[in-house]
């Protein structure tokens, strides 16, 4: 049995508006892990992903969560706890909020379908696939 496997270390670093992420996983692999850096105060867009599934676990610092409840879609906030992980399903609205500088680690189903954004801080738009690669594509 002669397969060759890829062994080296892997981690891309992407400035954001709000922070950075560092994904450790890379694009071809079936799944995405990334670290969030958020900076104190900033906010994550209020989105929510057409295909995509997310888990977060705080590393360092302070962060919330603003999402849907689980009665009637209503937007409540949650803190994070220390040592306990947070799941966001598919079409549920989230944003993820720096409440002091903040590391949490994010694990989800490749960068797939569309992220709708309802409300940025910094004006982007809703992210399709085909902004995506063409994103990718510059980043090379």
């Amino acid at each position: 049995m002669s397969q060759k496997f890829d062994n080296g270390p892997y981690a891309r670093q992407i400035e954001k508006p709000w922070g950075f992420e560092i994904h450790f996983a890379p694009d071809d692999k079936p799944y995405m892990g990334k670290i969030l850096h958020i900076r104190s105060g900033a906010r994550l867009s209020l989105q929510a992903h057409d295909q995509k599934q997310e888990s977060w676990f705080l590393l360092s610092g302070r962060a919330k969560v603003v999402w849907d409840d689980q009665k009637d879609g209503e937007l409540t906030e949650t803190e994070f706890e220390k040592g306990k992980g947070y799941s966001c399903n598919v079409n549920q609205r989230h944003r993820l909020i720096g409440i002091t500088d903040c590391d949490i680690i994010e694990v989800s189903t490749p960068e797939i379908g569309t992220t709708y954004r309802f409300e940025d801080d910094y004006k982007r738009k809703n992210e399709t696939p085909e902004e995506r690669v063409k994103r990718n594509e510059s980043i090379v």
